[in-house]
């Protein structure tokens, strides 16, 4: 019985999910139940959650949707935010650079507060990031109701070189706050999924926000150097 108990906490080290949680009979205890409870509303809060006005402020990012029309939809109807809204589309027109080298859009996703707990570390690592490899970055915005292929939209419009894309995780019952950073080469409509690249799991428990950003602008160095990313891309 020892042994498998210093097994079971040895496994314990090396992940936060759920094992090995105690119980009374066939119900868990209580310090666990109620700890599954607070992680469970902490994952509703940031699927229905917004990222604040002075967060876009403070990075002077305009807002433009997709869609989805109510997070309700969203949820039921992934493809509404895959495409812009008309008036999104004529936003983007008006206040963005047309064809530039790199085109930052970060996005709410489902995890609002991911963006709220890691976009102050992630951004500006990443924008000193492309900067030491003397890239040029267009004009960021926030895109509300975003799903990831929405960069083939944006794509369509705006016709950069390469496209990076920060968005809120599926929030879990272990972090509820997990930014992910999805990038393609020249993103169009009819790009395959096999195209785009990923860094996921990026918070201050996973993936660190400061070392992502770093590799996101050495990965988008390579890709427009060898004019393709994804599978095609040698790393």
């Amino acid at each position: 019985m020892r042994e498998k108990e210093e097994k079971l906490a040895h496994l314990k080290q090396y992940t936060p999910a759920r094992i090995g949680v105690g119980r009374t009979g066939t119900r868990p205890l209580t310090q666990d139940f109620l700890s599954f409870r607070i992680d469970h509303a902490a994952a509703v809060d940031s699927v229905y959650g917004e990222v604040s006005e002075e967060t876009l402020a403070e990075f002077n990012l305009f807002s433009v949707t997709t869609r989805f029309q109510t997070k309700e939809r969203y949820l039921k109807r992934p493809d509404e935010g895959r495409l812009l809204s008309l008036e999104g589309r004529n936003l983007i027109k008006k206040e963005c650079i047309m064809h530039p080298q790199v085109q930052i859009v970060i996005a709410d996703g489902l995890s609002a507060n991911a963006i709220e707990e890691n976009i102050r570390d992630v951004y500006p690592a990443l924008i000193d990031s492309l900067t030491s490899y003397e890239l040029t970055v267009g004009t960021p915005f926030f895109l509300k109701g975003g799903r990831v292929a929405c960069m083939d939209d944006i794509g369509e419009i705006l016709k950069p070189e390469a496209f990076i894309l920060l968005i809120g995780e599926r929030p879990g019952l272990v972090c509820a706050h997990s930014l992910s950073a999805y990038m393609c080469y020249r993103p169009r409509k009819g790009t395959k999924e096999s195209n785009r690249m990923v860094i996921s799991n990026i918070h201050r428990q996973g993936t660190s926000p400061v070392e992502a950003a770093a590799h996101m602008g050495t990965l988008i160095d390579q890709m427009l150097a060898q004019k393709t990313s994804g599978v095609s891309l040698v790393v």
